[in-house]
Protein backbone atom coordinates (compact mmCIF):
# COMPACT_ATOMS: atom_id res chain seq x y z
CA UNK A 1 0.00 0.00 0.00
CA UNK A 2 1.27 2.65 -1.15
CA UNK A 3 1.72 6.14 1.75
CA UNK A 4 -0.07 8.63 -1.00
CA UNK A 5 -2.93 5.98 -0.72
CA UNK A 6 -3.07 5.82 2.72
CA UNK A 7 -2.68 9.71 3.52
CA UNK A 8 -5.73 10.43 0.92
CA UNK A 9 -8.46 7.53 1.10
CA UNK A 10 -7.89 6.12 4.31
CA UNK A 11 -6.75 8.39 6.68
CA UNK A 12 -9.69 11.07 6.16
CA UNK A 13 -12.03 8.19 6.15
CA UNK A 14 -10.73 6.40 9.71
CA UNK A 15 -12.93 7.34 11.83
CA UNK A 16 -15.79 5.77 10.09
CA UNK A 17 -13.37 2.74 10.41
CA UNK A 18 -12.41 3.06 13.63
CA UNK A 19 -16.08 3.22 14.89
CA UNK A 20 -17.06 0.17 13.02
CA UNK A 21 -13.96 -1.78 14.20
CA UNK A 22 -14.67 -0.79 18.07
CA UNK A 23 -18.35 -2.32 17.48
CA UNK A 24 -17.19 -5.61 16.38
CA UNK A 25 -14.04 -6.18 18.44
CA UNK A 26 -13.45 -6.41 22.41
CA UNK A 27 -9.61 -6.08 22.87
CA UNK A 28 -7.21 -3.37 21.52
CA UNK A 29 -5.03 -6.37 19.71
CA UNK A 30 -8.61 -7.65 17.79
CA UNK A 31 -9.29 -3.89 16.68
CA UNK A 32 -6.03 -3.71 15.50
CA UNK A 33 -6.28 -6.86 13.11
CA UNK A 34 -9.76 -6.02 12.43
CA UNK A 35 -8.19 -2.15 11.17
CA UNK A 36 -5.44 -3.67 10.08
CA UNK A 37 -7.55 -6.15 7.71
CA UNK A 38 -9.91 -3.21 6.71
CA UNK A 39 -7.24 -0.99 5.21
CA UNK A 40 -5.40 -3.41 3.29
CA UNK A 41 -9.38 -4.78 1.91
CA UNK A 42 -9.81 -0.83 0.79
CA UNK A 43 -6.50 -0.67 -0.76
CA UNK A 44 -7.34 -4.20 -2.83
CA UNK A 45 -10.61 -3.12 -3.82
CA UNK A 46 -9.70 0.35 -4.86
CA UNK A 47 -9.87 -0.58 -8.64
CA UNK A 48 -13.32 -2.00 -8.36
CA UNK A 49 -14.64 1.49 -6.52
CA UNK A 50 -16.72 2.67 -9.75
CA UNK A 51 -17.33 6.10 -8.04
CA UNK A 52 -21.44 5.47 -8.13
CA UNK A 53 -21.51 6.54 -4.69
CA UNK A 54 -19.12 8.35 -2.33
CA UNK A 55 -16.14 6.76 -1.10
CA UNK A 56 -17.18 7.03 2.25
CA UNK A 57 -20.04 4.79 1.55
CA UNK A 58 -17.33 2.07 0.04
CA UNK A 59 -15.21 2.67 3.62
CA UNK A 60 -18.21 1.97 5.34
CA UNK A 61 -19.01 -0.96 2.96
CA UNK A 62 -15.84 -2.43 2.85
CA UNK A 63 -15.61 -1.89 6.96
CA UNK A 64 -18.79 -3.39 8.04
CA UNK A 65 -18.40 -6.32 5.37
CA UNK A 66 -14.69 -7.03 6.51
CA UNK A 67 -15.88 -6.96 10.20
CA UNK A 68 -18.35 -9.00 9.99
CA UNK A 69 -16.10 -11.68 8.07
CA UNK A 70 -13.63 -11.73 10.66
CA UNK A 71 -16.11 -11.84 13.42
CA UNK A 72 -18.01 -14.70 12.09
CA UNK A 73 -14.36 -16.17 11.80
CA UNK A 74 -13.52 -15.77 15.20
CA UNK A 75 -17.22 -16.02 16.92
CA UNK A 76 -15.19 -17.47 20.03
CA UNK A 77 -14.79 -14.92 22.58
CA UNK A 78 -12.84 -16.05 25.19
CA UNK A 79 -13.24 -15.33 28.65
CA UNK A 80 -9.28 -13.82 28.97
CA UNK A 81 -10.19 -11.57 26.45
CA UNK A 82 -12.66 -10.42 28.25
CA UNK A 83 -10.72 -9.60 31.74
CA UNK A 84 -7.85 -7.93 29.22
CA UNK A 85 -10.75 -5.58 28.26
CA UNK A 86 -11.59 -4.83 31.83
CA UNK A 87 -8.25 -4.18 32.72
CA UNK A 88 -7.57 -1.89 29.77
CA UNK A 89 -10.76 0.46 30.41
CA UNK A 90 -9.87 0.35 34.22
CA UNK A 91 -6.11 1.87 33.33
CA UNK A 92 -7.48 4.40 30.63
CA UNK A 93 -7.92 7.66 32.93
CA UNK A 94 -11.49 9.36 32.35
CA UNK A 95 -11.55 12.84 31.14
CA UNK A 96 -15.43 13.26 31.96
CA UNK A 97 -16.63 10.06 33.72
CA UNK A 98 -20.09 10.30 33.71
CA UNK A 99 -20.02 10.66 29.85
CA UNK A 100 -17.09 7.94 29.32
CA UNK A 101 -19.31 5.59 31.42
CA UNK A 102 -22.84 6.36 29.26
CA UNK A 103 -20.78 5.78 26.43
CA UNK A 104 -18.92 2.33 27.50
CA UNK A 105 -22.99 1.42 28.48
CA UNK A 106 -24.19 2.47 25.19
CA UNK A 107 -21.77 0.08 23.12
CA UNK A 108 -21.91 -2.40 25.55
CA UNK A 109 -25.65 -2.50 24.96
CA UNK A 110 -24.68 -2.23 21.39
CA UNK A 111 -22.71 -5.34 21.16
CA UNK A 112 -25.92 -7.88 22.01
CA UNK A 113 -27.38 -6.74 19.02
CA UNK A 114 -27.76 -9.11 16.13
CA UNK A 115 -24.88 -8.28 13.51
CA UNK A 116 -26.78 -6.34 10.90
CA UNK A 117 -28.99 -4.37 13.68
CA UNK A 118 -25.61 -3.42 14.93
CA UNK A 119 -24.18 -1.71 11.55
CA UNK A 120 -27.29 0.15 10.92
CA UNK A 121 -27.20 1.38 14.26
CA UNK A 122 -23.73 2.85 13.94
CA UNK A 123 -24.49 4.09 10.50
CA UNK A 124 -27.63 5.89 12.31
CA UNK A 125 -25.57 7.37 14.74
CA UNK A 126 -23.21 8.70 12.43
CA UNK A 127 -26.03 10.18 11.50
CA UNK A 128 -25.97 8.97 7.47
CA UNK A 129 -29.35 9.60 5.93
CA UNK A 130 -31.74 6.32 5.26
CA UNK A 131 -31.33 6.34 1.80
CA UNK A 132 -27.02 6.42 2.66
CA UNK A 133 -27.83 3.40 4.93
CA UNK A 134 -29.52 1.94 3.04
CA UNK A 135 -27.09 1.73 -0.03
CA UNK A 136 -24.61 0.54 2.81
CA UNK A 137 -26.49 -2.04 3.57
CA UNK A 138 -27.95 -3.32 0.46
CA UNK A 139 -31.98 -2.96 1.87
CA UNK A 140 -34.89 -0.42 1.27
CA UNK A 141 -34.39 3.21 3.18
CA UNK A 142 -38.02 2.53 4.30
CA UNK A 143 -36.58 -1.08 5.86
CA UNK A 144 -33.98 1.05 7.21
CA UNK A 145 -36.23 3.23 8.78
CA UNK A 146 -38.50 0.53 10.49
CA UNK A 147 -35.25 -1.34 10.82
CA UNK A 148 -34.34 1.86 13.23
CA UNK A 149 -37.32 2.31 15.24
CA UNK A 150 -37.04 -1.63 16.37
CA UNK A 151 -33.16 -1.42 17.25
CA UNK A 152 -33.77 1.91 19.21
CA UNK A 153 -36.79 -0.22 21.16
CA UNK A 154 -34.24 -2.50 22.09
CA UNK A 155 -31.37 -0.44 23.07
CA UNK A 156 -33.64 1.19 25.68
CA UNK A 157 -35.02 -2.35 26.80
CA UNK A 158 -31.19 -3.37 27.08
CA UNK A 159 -30.17 0.18 28.80
CA UNK A 160 -33.02 0.73 31.13
CA UNK A 161 -35.29 -2.56 31.39
CA UNK A 162 -38.89 -2.90 30.45
CA UNK A 163 -39.98 -0.24 28.13
CA UNK A 164 -43.50 0.22 28.22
Amino acid sequence: MSKDFYTQFILPYAGIIIKICRAYTDNEEDFQDYYQEVCLQLWKSRDNFKGESKWSTWVYRISLNVSLSLLRKDKKISKKSVALLAIEEEQKPASNPFQEESLKLLYQAIKKLSEVDRAIILLYLEEKSYQEIAEIMGLSPTNIGVKINRIKKKLKTLLYGKVY
